[in-house]
C-alpha cells in the first residue's frame, strides 16, 4: 500500500476548504484505480491531505489529478508547500501492519 502526502499553507476557513476537498476531490479520488482512503487534517497553518493507493503508480496518478483539481478550484486558498509519497507499514485503519495479525 501506498500513500500520497500533500502540505498547504491556506487562508480562509479550514473546515471550508476542506469541505470542498471532500465534495470535489474525493470523487475524483474514488474513481481512479487503486483508491483505498482519504483524509485531511489541519495543524496549525497547514492542511495535510493524506490518500492510499494500492500502488505506488497509482499514488504517482493521484497527484496529477489533485493537482489539476485543486489549480482549478483552491488556488486563491490553499498554497502546496510540499508533497511525498511512500510505502505505508502500519495502519490500523487500512488494516496493514508489518506484525502477525494484521493483513500485510
Amino acid at each position: 500500500m501506498h500513500t500520497r502526502m500533500a502540505r498547504y499553507r491556506f487562508s480562509g476557513d479550514a473546515k471550508d476548504i476542506a469541505r470542498r476537498a471532500e465534495d470535489g476531490m474525493l470523487p475524483i479520488f474514488q474513481s481512479q484505480p487503486g483508491f483505498r482512503a482519504y483524509t485531511i487534517i489541519h495543524s496549525d497553518d497547514e492542511l495535510i491531505s493524506f490518500s492510499a493507493w494500492e500502488s505506488a503508480d497509482q499514488a504517482e496518478m493521484a497527484n496529477r489529478a489533485a493537482a489539476g483539481w485543486v489549480a482549478e478550484n483552491l488556488a486563491s486558498d490553499v498554497e502546496l508547500k510540499e508533497t511525498r509519497f511512500g510505502e505505508i507499514l502500519v495502519s490500523t485503519a487500512l488494516e496493514i501492519g508489518v506484525t502477525a495479525g494484521i493483513r500485510g
